[in-house]
């Protein structure tokens, strides 16, 4: 990747059950192209990753989502995995971080089911998007547009569907951020 982030702060947002590859290729991407990388948690200390159904690693948080302040950061990353982004939703302080990113045009980054908080955010009518296919009718109901396709970005806002699509998720964030002033 030939885009350079070189003094830029990137979030990435994410709790308890977040996939593992969609937190840790991401955030070696953002690494890679210059980028300095906070993870933020409803809570300090550690978050449990998992491999689909089996727990993965564990990753230390940075800070705490309540304690972070969205203007430090020049983008922000939403990882997947079912109980990530189901249980960032029910926090306010995530839901009122990720909405201060897209009210600010900031780009976001999110995958898989990570989505699924962009609609908590109030952050996905009119755009148009993909995800893991189960949130389709979710992300459509929210007023997105839903396409089944590797990568997509609008405005700013990349997504793609799974593990899989995270060669081509990687590329286009670094390429989305790096082309955003900040």
């Amino acid at each position: 990747m030939s885009a350079s982030l070189a003094g830029r702060k990137i979030a990435v947002l994410a709790t308890h059950g977040f996939e593992q590859v969609e937190l840790t290729q991401p955030v070696e991407a953002l690494r890679a192209a210059g980028a300095e990388v906070s993870i933020v948690a409803p809570e300090a200390g550690e978050i449990q990753g998992f491999n689909h159904h089996d727990k993965g690693e564990k990753v230390a948080v940075d800070i705490a989502v309540g304690s972070a302040r969205p203007e430090d950061y020049a983008g922000l990353v939403l990882p997947g995995g079912v109980i990530n982004p189901d249980a960032l939703r029910l926090e306010d302080d995530a839901v009122a971080f990720i909405r201060s990113f897209t009210e600010a045009g900031k780009p976001v980054a999110a995958i898989c089911h990570g989505p699924w908080t962009l609609i908590n955010a109030g952050a996905v009518e009119g755009r148009r998007l993909t995800s893991w296919p189960s949130l389709r009718l979710d992300l459509e109901n929210a007023g997105a547009e839903w396409v089944d396709e590797e990568v997509v970005e609008d405005r700013g806002l990349v997504t793609s569907r799974n593990p899989d699509d995270l060669p081509a998720f990687c590329k286009r964030m670094v390429e989305t951020f790096a082309a955003t002033p900040g």
